[in-house]
Formats: C-alpha cells, sequence, structure tokens
C-alpha cells in the first residue's frame, strides 16, 4: 500500500497550474466539475489538460492521453479527487492514472460526488499509487463551492 507524501512548494507552483486550467472551463462543463490535471515526469510538466466542455473527456483520461509513454513513473497534479466510478461503466480516471503506471498523485480536494468521495483515492492507493492531499485544499474547494451541493 502506498504512504501519503507531504506536499512540498513545487507541489504548489504545479496544483496553481492546474487550478488555473481548471478556472478556464468554469460553468462549461454540465453536471460535472471543471478540473485541471498536470502530468510532471522527471520535473517537467509532460502534459495538461482541464475538462472538456460539457464534461467529457475528464482532465484525467485527456492528460493521459496526451501524455502517453510519459506517464509512466510520473506524478499526476489533479484539482479534485479523480473519479472512483463512472455513471456510464467506462474506465474512472483512478482506474485510468493506476493502468497508466502514475507513481503519484497529489490532489486539491476531495470529491463529494457519490462516483468518487473517497473511492477515486481508495483505487489509487490500492493500486499501489503514493497520494498528497489537500495541496491548496482552499483554493481547490472554492472552486468546487457550487458544484458540492449538487452531489451531497
Amino acid at each position: 500500500m502506498s504512504e501519503a507524501h507531504r506536499q512540498t512548494a513545487e507541489d504548489e507552483a504545479l496544483m496553481r497550474r492546474a487550478l488555473e486550467l481548471a478556472r478556464t472551463r468554469l460553468g462549461l462543463t454540465g453536471e460535472n466539475p471543471a478540473v485541471g490535471c498536470l502530468i510532471v515526469q522527471g520535473g517537467q510538466v509532460v502534459a495538461e489538460a482541464v475538462t472538456a466542455p460539457g464534461g467529457r473527456p475528464h482532465a484525467e483520461e485527456q492528460a493521459l492521453e496526451a501524455a502517453g509513454a510519459s506517464a509512466r513513473g510520473a506524478t499526476a497534479y489533479v484539482t479534485l479527487e479523480p473519479c472512483g466510478a463512472r455513471s456510464s461503466g467506462a474506465a474512472s480516471c483512478s482506474e485510468r492514472l493506476a493502468a497508466a503506471g502514475i507513481a503519484r498523485v497529489v490532489i486539491g480536494c476531495e470529491d463529494a460526488s457519490i462516483l468518487a468521495s473517497g473511492l477515486g483515492t481508495q483505487r489509487l492507493k490500492d493500486a499501489g499509487v503514493a497520494i498528497t492531499l489537500d495541496v491548496l485544499r482552499t483554493e481547490a474547494s472554492a472552486l468546487y463551492a457550487g458544484y458540492r451541493p449538487r452531489t451531497r
């Protein structure tokens, strides 16, 4: 099982960029939240993505596609906890991150959705992915203030 890692100044800087990405789609992602995702390998951002207009595809799946093989052993920065299940039955973002070989996921805040709410984080931990939670939590939570009431 993975261990939790402490956040660093680099984690905060990269999460700020992910939050900037997410802000570009606020109000444009339908019932889904606007999520920003970076994939960082060897200190370099190899991919970044934001939830597509209408809510699909999710930021994580777009970033993984853009990163390709560079995702293996990398760190993903995600503004909101990756989904643990999909209403469509497709692979969840947490499953996709683990399958791609992501070594660590840095998360801005938990997702209140019944399709995430701890499930995404637990799936990642069960797959041996290291987790760092609540990086810039206040900023990330504020971004999802309008989304959370619809999911609790």
